[in-house]
């Protein structure tokens, strides 16, 4: 989590604006320091070519940015043709550059799911053997002996993620003891093919029971967990932000911009050429009425303060005491330029205040 604004606790880079400052956040207790911005790189071999991808990849590391986050089923959306080109094109950039003793990596195991059977043919459970074989394909793609945070992409069990608020309870449902995924990545730490354990997409139950199994049992503890964190939708701070801090098991926050919509360029019906929601208009999580209404009023204040929308939206997310590192992602540099300068960011008491009577009329309107 946090490690404050101390000078020794960040990374200075030069820009063409002269000093960039990037925070650097210890991850849980591993030892290991991840700076402040991550970027995530779902977009390279979709939206993005690989030449771009390595722009984007060149620009972050120049800008202190040592955290770069993937997962198997990447690009997005998923699909057939493009499964784990983006894991591809990171390991084709690390291995150009020679850098990866500078990289902290992190990527992602599939969970089930009616979308991915074309996923390591379909077997997607998180048990041993699972694990063994997605660990085997990544390393390979991203051209690597080693992953520093390994994380399951979404729980096997039927819990409330993604967006669904209520809990159902699936009586009678089986899945992965939470044991046997940890043992089996216990033998992956061990065997020197993962550093650190993670999760994501996890439910405040979910979170506890991995830390106690891994108490009781002396097995890898959970040394961060991926949701997602916006000001459309801050559900984790209900029983998930308590953890994070007693337990330090830092968020790692994805969607900081609510698929863009933070950033103010949808409005009054806008719809860009080449937007990830023009693309893919049927993830319309952050579009529903409530998300859209809530979304005008940010944006508004945004302005109202001579603030860019997107880097309020970013800082916002920086400045939570239980974030260890914000997970931004982009299609153009120029987008990526305006998300790393939100790290130089600090919102007055008075904007902070703003935001939260714009939360307490209608909290999290895009959960």
């Amino acid at each position: 989590m946090r490690a404050g604004y101390l000078v020794s606790d960040a990374t200075h880079s030069r820009s063409n604006q002269g000093i960039f400052l990037m925070r650097m956040n210890p991850l849980g207790c591993t030892g290991i320091s991840v700076s402040e911005i991550c970027l995530g790189t779902m977009t390279f071999g979709e939206q993005n070519t690989e030449a771009q991808a390595f722009q984007q990849l060149d620009m972050a590391f120049g800008r202190g940015v040592n955290f770069i986050d993937t997962a198997e089923m990447y690009s997005f959306p998923a699909r057939t043709e493009t499964q784990g080109r983006t894991e591809e094109i990171i390991g084709n950039w690390m291995w150009a550059r020679g850098n990866r003793d500078r990289v902290v990596l992190a990527t992602k195991i599939t969970g089930p799911g009616p979308r991915f059977e074309h996923i390591r043919g379909g077997n997607l459970k998180l048990g041993r053997e699972q694990i063994t074989a997605a660990i085997d394909l990544s390393l390979k793609r991203l051209k690597t002996h080693y992953i520093d945070l390994y994380q399951t992409h979404w729980p096997e069990r039927p819990a409330n993620y993604f967006g669904r608020l209520g809990y159902e309870h699936a009586e009678g449902a089986q899945w992965t003891p939470i044991a046997e995924t940890l043992a089996a990545m216990d033998d992956e730490i061990k065997a020197g093919r993962i550093r650190e354990f993670g999760v994501s997409n996890e439910t405040p139950w979910g979170l506890m029971e991995h830390m106690r199994i891994s108490e009781t049992n002396g097995l890898p503890r959970a040394a961060s967990i991926q949701n997602p964190y916006s000001l459309l939708c801050r559900t984790f701070e209900i029983g998930l932000s308590e953890i994070a801090i007693r337990e330090n098991c830092g968020l790692l926050a994805y969607s900081p911009l609510g698929f863009g919509a933070l950033t103010g360029k949808y409005m009054d019906g806008n719809l860009p050429e080449a937007s990830r929601y023009k693309l893919y208009p049927e993830y319309a999580r952050y579009f529903q009425p409530r998300g859209v209404t809530a979304t005008l009023k940010y944006v508004a204040l945004a302005r109202e303060h001579g603030l860019d929308p997107a880097q309020m939206a970013l800082a916002f997310a920086n400045s939570r005491r239980f974030l260890t590192s914000n997970i931004i992602g982009a299609t153009t540099t120029e987008q990526l330029t305006a998300n790393l300068a939100s790290v130089e960011l600090t919102l007055t008491a008075e904007v902070i205040a703003a935001i939260e009577r714009i939360h307490a009329e209608d909290p999290n309107p895009a959960p």
